[in-house]
């Protein structure tokens, strides 16, 4: 089986440290690097051919933080993945790591298990996120029929409403930029969510950043 090569970005040393301790128990991943924020992170790539698979990368660093650091892989690195590794579960700041190119995010409270199954299937799959409340995997499914038909499968003020709610505008900001009701922003919402059959505001940004909305 193919050994998985990571890279962990987070200026707390202790905490880099433990996650380094704590992937090595699995065989099949290994920590090739360990960075102490983005910049040191950009610099390392710059200057090797051994670059890692996936990047736990931390949000909030001195110098470079992760949202930078994203940019920069993912325009020079297409092929490494981003995971945003933090200990916020706000949604503005995730949904910028998302569209910094993160392909996904763990809150730093997970679990063993779903810091692996997360590793394997961001390197297999491309995509994944956990869901904010119970903090299980979830992978985002999307339908053929909304890839290939968006515009039947949403009305042009749900497909307005998906690219309004890919940015850092709240929902009533969202509200007052339709020219709507905030109750029928909530209409649209749970319509897009039930569609989508995502839990989260985070699952509409990555179905939108999947299929080039935005």
């Amino acid at each position: 089986m193919e050994t998985i090569k990571i890279a962990i970005v987070d200026d707390h040393k202790l905490v880099s440290k433990a996650l380094e301790n704590l992937i090595s128990f699995n065989v099949n991943f290994k920590v090739t690097m360990n960075c102490f924020n983005g910049q040191d992170f950009m610099d390392q790539l710059r200057t090797t051919t051994d670059h890692p698979d996936v990047v736990l990368m931390d949000i909030n660093m001195p110098i470079k933080n992760g949202i930078e650091a994203t940019q920069e892989v993912s325009k020079e690195f297409p092929n490494i993945k981003v995971i945003a590794l933090t200990m916020e579960d706000n949604e503005t700041t995730i949904i910028r790591m998302l569209k910094a190119g993160a392909k996904g995010y763990l809150l730093k409270d997970m679990s063993p298990d779903i810091l692996f199954d997360a590793i394997d299937i961001v390197h297999k799959q491309g995509t994944f996120y956990t869901d904010l409340l119970t903090q299980s995997l979830l992978k985002i499914k999307t339908e053929e029929k909304l890839v290939q038909n968006l515009n039947d499968s949403f009305k042009s003020r749900e497909l307005e409403f998906i690219k309004l709610s890919c940015s850092e505008l709240t929902y009533r900001e969202i509200a007052d930029q339709m020219s709507l009701s905030p109750r029928t922003i909530d209409g649209y919402r749970d319509s897009v969510f039930i569609k989508l059959n995502v839990k989260t505001r985070v699952g509409v940004v990555l179905f939108a950043i999947r299929n080039n909305i935005i």
